[in-house]
């Protein structure tokens, strides 16, 4: 049986450090976005086959693109859709600035559609992306200007784009920020690099994080996305305590109101925690304390008149009178235990029977 899939929108409050489900929507491909991903494995096909004597360089007759140009894949008009709604929605309440999104969506279509939308895209790179320095030479007076440089070497980064080194045990982690080129962007992009070697055993290995914002340090850049992992945490509450992957519906609306219902709990839970004055700590620490107030309540409403659900305050002053009750039975039969003890045993018997 195949599974279900969600695309989830969440905002996330970076001094909090915490993110906020605000639009699920299950992820149901169209024809065209299923012919699209048949094209495009056709395609990565072909570039694995090497044939011997191909030529180098662009089809004799092909012409140049406006790289700037919003070319939208069908994926991507699906979640545009949805984006723009919500931004809509959200800046009557709150400023965004910037669209984290995964490693799927580091290409260049994913940074026109995020501008489209006033917002900056934080993504990752292949490993293997093909970046360029900007060419600083001069102009050799014939043909186009010379636009791209030497291309980097993630085994030999250049150390004028160092900006820390740090070592933990035998983990030495360097860290490279630069503004480069390439060739699938119409615009240059703020590159950070996250070189890693192992002294011990001098493997090596490295990531590519970008944004189509060049002002923004790479220290913010990576805590931004690093902050998308806040979204993993969402889906396992949502899993774990409220129903995700237990709900029995099978048409696409009632999988969509369970999804909906499931990630709202997550945000009423965020909320119960945060008024908690962190007297709970977690999911279960709620679900602890509501059984226990549950519980409570029907007992004293078998025992006493149904108490007032709105005022908890009345409730515990009742209790306060049972208990009181109680204590003044207790000690009228212990007042009476030498005088009479016949007495005291159908006295006893009667406590016990309540």
């Amino acid at each position: 049986m195949s599974g279900l899939e969600f695309f989830v929108f969440s905002l996330v409050d970076v001094a909090e450090r915490k993110a906020y489900p605000l639009l699920v929507k299950q992820t149901v491909r169209s024809e065209a976005e299923k012919e699209a991903l048949k094209e495009r494995r056709k395609k990565r096909a072909k570039k694995s086959k090497t044939t011997k004597g191909k030529s180098k360089g662009r089809k004799k007759g092909s012409l140049n693109k406006d790289k700037n140009e919003l070319r939208l894949s069908p994926e991507l008009l699906r979640i545009n859709e949805l984006l723009s709604g919500l931004v809509k929605l959200l800046r009557v309440f709150v400023k965004v600035k910037y669209l984290a999104l995964d490693g799927h969506f580091g290409h260049h279509q994913a940074v026109l559609m995020a501008i489209q939308n006033d917002l900056h895209l934080i993504s990752k790179m292949r490993k293997d992306a093909a970046l360029y320095e900007k060419y600083e030479g001069a102009y050799g007076g014939r043909g186009a200007k010379k636009k791209y440089g030497t291309r980097l070497r993630f085994d030999l980064l250049p150390i004028k784009y160092l900006k820390k080194s740090e070592r933990v045990g035998e983990i030495i982690t360097n860290y490279y920020q630069g503004l480069f080129l390439h060739k699938d962007f119409g615009r240059a992009i703020n590159v950070v690099i996250i070189k890693k070697l192992n002294l011990k055993t001098r493997k090596a290995g490295h990531a590519i994080l970008f944004s189509s914002d060049v002002e923004l340090g790479w220290e913010k850049l990576i805590d931004y996305y690093s902050l998308r992992f806040q979204i993993e945490f969402n889906f396992r509450e949502a899993k774990q305590h409220f129903g995700l992957e237990d709900f029995m519906t099978t048409t696409a609306k009632g999988v969509e109101n369970a999804a909906n219902l499931a990630f709202l709990m997550v945000n009423v839970s965020a909320k119960l925690l945060k008024n908690s004055d962190e007297k709970c700590v977690g999911v279960l620490d709620l679900k602890t304390h509501f059984r226990g107030v549950k519980y409570a309540v029907e007992a004293i409403k078998i025992l006493l008149e149904k108490p007032d659900t709105i005022l908890m305050g009345s409730g515990s002053r009742k209790r306060e009178k049972l208990y009181s009750l109680y204590g003044q039975t207790k000690m009228l039969s212990l007042s009476k235990r030498k005088s009479c003890p016949q007495r005291q045993n159908q006295q006893r018997q009667t406590t016990l029977s309540m």
